[in-house]
């Protein structure tokens, strides 16, 4: 039977089971044999990463050629404008291409845990909020289209990927879920 994972990645933790230089990995927190992170999320990026004993899974999950959506909540610096919105949502263009069109909209800030360490905070330049949902996975790539669009991003967290969600899940604590049909 297939196993599937929902796990909340918390900021710091690199997205393998081992690192050479004894940064915090998922061993630290998933002592389940046999599975294996679909997809990454950058040691400075949180929430949900998904893992599983099954490679066909894990690639249909991992590989952009089957344009799973995975939605993120994105605190950037700034206060996005519609045009900014409208250059996400319409496709931008990075150094490796343009991206697929994004779904974007500007978000109240979410209830999330605190960050540890906390994000920077600076009284003369606003902060806000944004949920962009993408079907590709480039490296970095939210960051990069952020960017892009002058909001440069603060925080960033996995909320989603298909129908899975962080719903009710601390972070570094994670839980079975069921496999896609």
């Amino acid at each position: 039977m297939t196993r599937l994972i929902a796990f909340n990645k918390p900021y710091g933790v690199l997205s393998q089971f081992t690192d050479a230089a004894t940064r915090a990995t998922l061993a630290d927190h998933i002592a389940v044999p046999g599975v294996y992170p679909a997809g990454r999320l950058d040691r400075d990026s949180e929430g949900l990463l998904l893992l599983t004993d099954d490679g066909r899974l894990q690639a249909r999950i991992a590989d952009p050629r089957f344009k799973w959506a995975k939605t993120y909540l994105v605190q950037v610096e700034g206060v996005p404008e519609a045009d900014q919105l409208a250059r996400l949502r319409g496709g931008v263009v990075l150094n490796d291409g343009p991206t697929l069109p994004a779904e974007a909209e500007a978000i109240a800030p979410p209830a999330l845990w605190p960050r540890d360490p906390p994000v920077r905070f600076r009284k003369s330049v606003p902060d806000s909020w944004i949920s962009l949902t993408i079907r590709e996975g480039r490296n970095r790539q939210v960051r990069r289209m952020t960017a892009a669009v002058g909001l440069p991003t603060l925080r960033l967290v996995r909320w989603r990927i298909g129908d899975w969600t962080l719903e009710d899940l601390a972070p570094g604590a994670w839980r079975e879920v069921a496999p896609p049909r």
